[in-house]
C-alpha cells in the first residue's frame, strides 16, 4: 500500500499569511504553493495553464508601491525568502 504524505495547516498558520492589499484579503503565491507542497514557479504555471479554471479575480500583480509596503509587512526577510518584485 503507498503511503500518502498529507500536511495540516492549521488556521492561525494560513490566517498568518493572508495580507490585505487593495482591499482585498489576499495570500502570496509562494504562500499557496507551500501549502500544496510545490514550488513557486511550477504553482504558477499551473494555474496559468489552467487559468480558466480560477475566477477573474483570483490574482494580479503587484505594484512597485504595493510590494514595497508589503515588504514592510513581512518583517521575515533577513536574506531568505522573496525580497524583490519579480
Amino acid at each position: 500500500m503507498e503511503k500518502i504524505n498529507i500536511t495540516v495547516k492549521t488556521d492561525e498558520l494560513i490566517v498568518n499569511k493572508i495580507y490585505i492589499i487593495r482591499g482585498q484579503k489576499v495570500m502570496l503565491d509562494k504562500d499557496l504553493a507551500e501549502m500544496f507542497d510545490t514550488t513557486t514557479k511550477a504553482f504558477n504555471q499551473s494555474v496559468k495553464r489552467n487559468i480558466e479554471r480560477f475566477p477573474e479575480d483570483f490574482m494580479f500583480e503587484l505594484t512597485e508601491e504595493e510590494w514595497v509596503n508589503l515588504r514592510s509587512q513581512i518583517v521575515t526577510s533577513s536574506w531568505g525568502g522573496t525580497r524583490y518584485l519579480l
